[in-house]
Formats: structure tokens, C-alpha cells, sequence
């Protein structure tokens, strides 16, 4: 057994708890050197009383093996000491516990949990899991009442660049939201829509007010309320780690220098302070000097930004904020925000904006999930550029998994694209079908899947100011055949409850070929997908002979027996029976068999 591999942390996320009364253990090894492992649990004052946990292999990538067991109790957890019981490959045992890894079962040195504080619990809002997001740029979504069009308003369509407006509005989503619920997506997320500098508005000049390009306070409660009738979530942008030149503690700065009592509101250099676009005597986000950072460790900050936060909440009900930058801000203000805004709000999404890993904001005490790019680069990488093949990608998503609780993977925001990155068709080279396999399995994978508006009728552009491009309303321009498609796959996601919270285990890799199983508890679907040009004839292990259902296209297969065939992690699942299938170039089949609990009618 490859020893030095085998990991466990005794804390989050390896430990964490999924309530007061259920503690999830994690342990992790090398790639198929496992067996089979247990975890032993015994309270502190009774060590004779040992319970054993059996652990799932739950996740594998091309390193490790991620084991999870659950120990459930019916009073609170505390002071339980534990450690570990594993049979590798060749038969033979070890132990594992806080000091080493030994074929001797210890007698000390165990792993201990001490008690399940309330505040330790990770709650993440049930709606959020597996939710589909729709995300609007509001300048370019719709153009509901031409009469709040800001001065030099081009035509509709206009190529976008950094200055022009083009008249989006409030009331234009409005008027669209009946489009959006025949769509099937269940959570608008707009980008910001407060008082602002920009056509973007992520340059903040008043957080209490709607921006006048947008409209006013009585038409986004409208909007809000007519989003919770349709049974739509609402979350607003909130870009608390700078603000405009035009904030007004900002020039209460510049009237007064050093005498403002807002110094500190800001990262100051030098004085005079004065507005420069480059080399400014204040610290501001990247290079943008109109954007000054703001000092979100002071708690003056800390305590505005909650009012802000709880005045949206309170007064208009939105659903939840999406948070700017949020691994540029001071780590205290999520700690302070969460505790408070939770308190008040306990179904409020926090969504923190990273491009990588989000472990540093996932800790259970920050946000409840991120905009997760690194599913987005893999995506992108496999599907649109195929510059990895299925070996790699496999690797990138599950390692990606891997890094995450459970609970927080089904909530994981899942985007193709977003305002900040070229159109995932412009990715694709134009190529429909590379972007309809995408959607295919974003919308067939577990997590929170969002669409970028436009995406779904063959909107293309390159990367900002480009990706935001009006959207297209005239049904003529507009590509029927992949808004069809999204239409198809959504109605599919919303039937099977698997494939928004389950778990995936891979059962074909090879080369472009990519193909796992999605299951929960009564829950099985199969998807299998060829990003080739190629036609390819495939083999896929399934767990039971029966017949299945192409949810797709409504072509039945049967199952036949797997006999002496070897297939893509055969140990962590036994697959009975095999279906010969034969897939088109850049084609994905979605199979059912008959018969499954909690199905829907679609």
C-alpha cells in the first residue's frame, strides 16, 4: 500500500458536520490501493464501545480514492475519538491514526471530535441545491421602458464596447420573465443594478438606490415579487470589495483629505489623494483607479456593507447576493456577514466569485458556495477546444469534486460562460454541436448549472466587452434548434433528482469518449457523450440487464450481459450487463431504465 498517500485531516473538510446529530468523515488514498476501509468510532469515556462505519469510495480521480462515512447519533456528537481499519488491494491490513499508518491496531494517538457547535453545522439553502441559474447583464437583456434609456443610448443590437449603453432595463426582464419559466431555469442572478458608473455598474455610487438607466425602487419590487409568483429565486449583485470615485465617503476623502472621518474607509498611499486612472494615491481593484478598494477589515465597512445586505433582504425579499471578488476581501467580513445575515435570513445564498479553487471561502463559515470556473476551464477544455482528452477531463472534474463536502457540491454554481469570459460558442468556433454537448453535461451533472442569457439561442461573442452583446428577441435570428435543445435537457435535469444532487461514477474514458453513471438512492442515469467528429461504437456497463430509454430522442436498448469484460472503475461498482451503442460525432445519449422512483412527469 502506497502509505505516505493515505490522508486524513481531523477537521473541515475531512470532519464537518452536516447537522448537531450527523458527522461526515473523510479519508483519502491512492487510486485503486483501497479495498476496503471502516471507520471505528468510540466515545471518549468508553472506549470499549467501538462502532464501525463502513466508507464509500465516492469519489476517484487519477490519484486518489475520497472514502466518506457517516455517523449519525440521536443525541448531540461529542468527545468521540476514532481512527481507521484498511485492507488494501493485496488483502492485507493497516490502521490509520492521528500519528501514523501501521499493521498494528493503535492503542493511542486516535483522532478525536469534541463537540458540534450550532454555528459548525454547515447549512447550505436547500433551494440552492441544484438549482438552475439564468445570469442576466441587464444593460443588454431587454429594453422594457425606453423612457429611463440614458443620454446617447445606441440602437438595440449595437456592438457592445466598454462606454456604450443600449437601453436594458428592469422592466425589460420584467416583460421577459414569462419567456425565462418556459426556459425551465428556477434562479435569476443579476449583475449589478445599483447607482453606478458604467454601463457594468460594477463601479457603485449608492447601494440604497436602483441605478435611474434601470428604473426605480417600485419596478424592481415588482420584478421580485412577479419572480416569486413564477416560482423563480432572485439574487442581486454585491460588490463590496471597491465602489466608484463618486461613493460618497469616497469624495468626502478628496474634499476633505485628511480630515475625512472616511479615511479609513479606504486603503489610502499618500496625500493629496486625487482621482488618477493610473499610479493612484489609493489602492483600487486591478489597474482601474475609478474603482477604489475598499477597507473591508474596518469595521465601519463591515457594519455598512451588512446594512446594505439586510436592507435588500428586508425590504424588497430578494433571495440571495452574489458576491464580487469575494476572495479579494477581508476573510473577517464573511465571518462577522454570514453569522448575522443567517440569523435573520437562513435561506439567503451567499455566492462568492473565485477563479479558482474556492476552498479558502468554503469553510463553512463564509459563503455557501462559488462561481465555480474551474468546472467551466474543463468544460471548455474538453468539449469546445478538445485540447484534453476524456483521461484528463475525468481527472479535472472528479479531483475537482473531490475538494468539496457534499452538500456543497450540489450547490456548486456551474457556468459555461459568464459576462467575464468569451461566449462558450466562441470557444466552440461557432460549432452547435460542441456547445449543445456541453449544455448536455452541465444540465446532466450534479451541482447548479447556470445558462448566461443568450446562451441558450446561440449568442455568441468574445471575451468582455464582446460576451455582452444585446440579446436577441426577433424569433428569425435567433437559433430555434438549440433554444429547442436547452429546453429539452432542463425538463430532463427537473424529472430526475439524481442528476441535480447525486453522485457520479465514471464507467467509460477513452480517448474522446466520456461516459458515468449519475445515481442517488433510487435514482440512476446514464450518460454517455462523443466529442469527436468522428462516429464511435461504444460499450457501456450498466448495473442491471433491463431495458433503457434514451430520454433524448425515445430510442429503447436492451442490456446484455457483461461477461468477462473488463471496464473504467469496475471496483468501485458491479455493473451486471453492458448496451452496445452507436454515437454520432458530437452526440450524447441520457438513459433510463423503467420503473424509477420520484420521476416526474415531463
Amino acid at each position: 500500500m502506497n502509505i505516505p498517500a493515505v490522508q486524513h485531516h481531523a477537521g473541515y473538510p475531512d470532519v464537518y458536520l452536516a447537522s448537531r446529530k450527523r458527522l461526515v468523515v473523510t479519508i483519502h488514498a491512492a487510486a485503486g490501493d483501497i479495498k476496503t476501509c471502516e471507520l471505528l468510532v468510540f466515545p471518549r469515556t468508553a472506549p470499549e464501545k467501538i462502532s464501525s462505519y463502513p466508507m464509500k469510495r465516492v469519489i476517484r480521480d487519477e490519484v486518489r480514492d475520497h472514502f466518506t462515512a457517516e455517523v449519525i447519533t440521536t443525541d448531540t456528537l461529542r468527545y468521540l475519538k476514532y481512527y481507521f481499519r484498511l485492507i488494501d488491494s493485496t488483502g492485507k491490513l493497516y490502521f490509520q491514526n492521528a500519528w501514523d499508518t501501521s499493521e498494528n491496531e493503535p492503542r493511542d494517538g486516535f483522532y478525536e471530535f469534541l463537540y458540534a457547535n450550532e454555528t459548525n453545522v454547515l447549512k447550505i439553502p436547500e433551494w440552492a441545491k441544484g438549482v438552475i441559474y439564468y445570469q442576466i447583464f441587464p444593460e443588454r437583456f431587454a429594453d422594457g421602458n425606453p423612457s429611463n434609456n440614458p443620454p446617447g443610448c445606441q440602437e438595440w443590437g449595437t456592438a457592445p464596447n466598454r462606454e456604450n449603453y443600449m437601453g436594458g432595463d428592469l422592466a425589460g426582464i420584467l416583460e421577459k420573465l414569462e419567456y425565462l419559466d418556459s426556459l425551465g431555469v428556477e434562479c435569476l442572478y443579476l449583475t449589478p443594478i445599483f447607482k453606478g458608473d458604467f454601463n457594468h455598474k460594477y463601479a457603485t455610487t449608492d447601494y440604497l438606490e436602483i441605478d435611474p438607466s434601470f428604473g426605480s425602487k417600485e419596478t424592481f419590487r415588482e420584478l421580485v415579487e412577479t419572480c416569486h409568483k413564477y416560482g423563480l429565486k432572485i439574487i442581486l449583485d454585491g460588490v463590496f470589495n471597491h465602489c466608484s470615485i463618486h461613493f460618497a465617503p469616497f469624495q468626502d476623502v478628496i474634499e476633505k483629505q485628511e480630515l475625512s472621518r472616511y479615511c479609513n474607509w479606504f486603503y489610502i498611499k499618500r496625500f493629496p489623494v486625487e482621482v488618477s486612472e493610473t499610479d493612484a494615491d489609493y489602492e483600487c481593484v486591478g489597474d482601474y483607479g475609478y474603482m477604489p478598494k475598499l477597507n473591508t477589515a474596518n469595521p465601519e465597512v463591515q457594519s455598512y456593507i451588512y446594512n446594505v445586505m439586510a436592507f435588500w433582504l428586508n425590504e424588497y425579499h430578494i433571495d440571495g447576493w452574489r458576491l464580487d471578488v469575494a476572495d479579494e476581501i477581508d476573510p473577517s467580513l464573511w465571518a462577522r456577514i454570514r453569522y448575522r445575515i443567517k440569523s435573520a435570513h437562513p435561506d439567503c445564498l451567499l455566492l462568492g466569485e473565485t477563479w479558482g479553487d474556492g476552498f479558502s471561502l468554503l469553510d463553512g463559515k463564509s459563503v455557501d458556495s462559488i462561481m465555480n470556473y474551474v468546472f467551466r476551464d474543463s468544460v471548455r477544455d474538453f468539449f469546445a477546444r478538445g485540447s484534453i482528452d476524456a483521461k484528463m477531463f475525468n481527472h479535472r472534474i472528479c479531483q475537482m469534486r473531490s475538494h468539496y463536502p457534499e452538500e456543497i457540491r450540489q450547490a456548486l454554481f456551474q457556468p459555461l460562460d459568464s459576462h467575464d469570459t468569451e461566449r462558450f460558442l466562441w470557444n466552440c468556433k461557432g460549432d452547435i454541436r460542441r456547445l449543445k454537448l456541453a449544455a448536455l453535461f452541465q444540465m446532466c451533472f450534479p451541482g447548479a448549472p447556470s445558462i448566461y442569457y443568450g446562451d441558450e439561442i446561440g449568442l455568441n461573442g468574445d471575451n468582455d466587452p464582446d460576451c455582452r452583446r444585446c440579446m436577441e428577441w426577433e424569433k428569425e435570428k435567433q437559433n430555434t434548434e438549440v433554444l429547442s435543445f436547452y429546453k429539452k435537457i432542463i425538463s430532463i435535469r427537473k424529472s430526475y433528482s439524481c442528476l441535480r444532487t447525486g453522485n457520479i461514477i465514471p464507467l467509460v474514458c477513452k480517448k474522446m469518449i466520456y461516459g458515468y453513471l449519475c445515481q442517488s438512492e433510487n435514482q440512476q442515469i446514464y450518460v454517455l457523450m462523443n466529442g469527436t467528429e468522428e462516429e464511435y461504437e461504444v460499450r457501456l456497463p450498466v448495473l442491471e440487464i433491463a431495458r433503457y430509454k434514451n430520454l433524448l430522442t425515445g430510442e429503447s436498448y436492451e442490456a446484455e450481459k457483461l461477461v468477462n469484460t473488463k471496464y473504467f472503475n469496475e471496483d468501485m461498482i458491479p455493473c451486471r450487463g453492458s448496451i452496445k451503442l452507436s454515437l454520432k460525432a458530437f452526440e450524447g445519449i441520457v438513459l433510463k431504465t423503467g420503473g424509477m422512483k420520484d420521476e416526474k412527469k415531463q
